[in-house]
């Protein structure tokens, strides 16, 4: 069974990761580089990382193996991950894939530029709840091939 990891620090599905882990019995690693409210579940550890450039993507790459399943919104965490053979998936539901991280990595520098160029103001759309919606179809879809094998 897959492992699920959570890049924590301001993710918006948290709730949602331990309440399908618990459907499942699957075990939950918290990663946040600050104190989190405690979770008391039995399947769910929590880790604090110091504050680092990167210490929690790095906590989690390091540890993470083939099956498990990350909840990122970090785009080079998820390629990192999935070259170690793990599943990686956004806070909206978007599943990344060894076909579609290039271009996920490739948008986002042509993003990075156009801010630095004063061509975009860089906003972050609001979290919705057909983000939340997808983000629970793409996880169950995810444990599910996982289970398959």
């Amino acid at each position: 069974m897959p492992h699920i990891y959570v890049d924590n620090d301001a993710c918006p599905v948290k709730e949602e990761v331990l309440k399908v882990a618990a459907r499942y019995s699957l075990a939950v690693t918290l990663v946040s580089n600050q104190g989190m409210r405690p979770v008391r579940q039995a399947n769910v550890r929590m880790v604090t990382v110091g504050a680092g450039f990167d210490a929690a993507d790095d906590w989690i790459a390091e540890h993470t193996e083939t099956g498990d399943i990350i909840v990122t919104a970090d785009i080079p965490l998820a390629a990192r991950c999935l070259k170690k053979g793990a599943s990686a998936l956004s806070h909206n539901g978007k599943i990344f894939t060894p076909e579609n991280i290039g271009s996920v990595m490739a948008m986002r520098e042509l993003n990075a530029y156009l801010r630095e160029a004063g061509e975009s103001k860089g906003y972050n759309a609001a979290f919705t709840k057909a983000d939340r919606s997808a983000f629970l179809q793409a996880l169950d879809t995810l444990i599910q091939k996982q289970k398959m094998g």
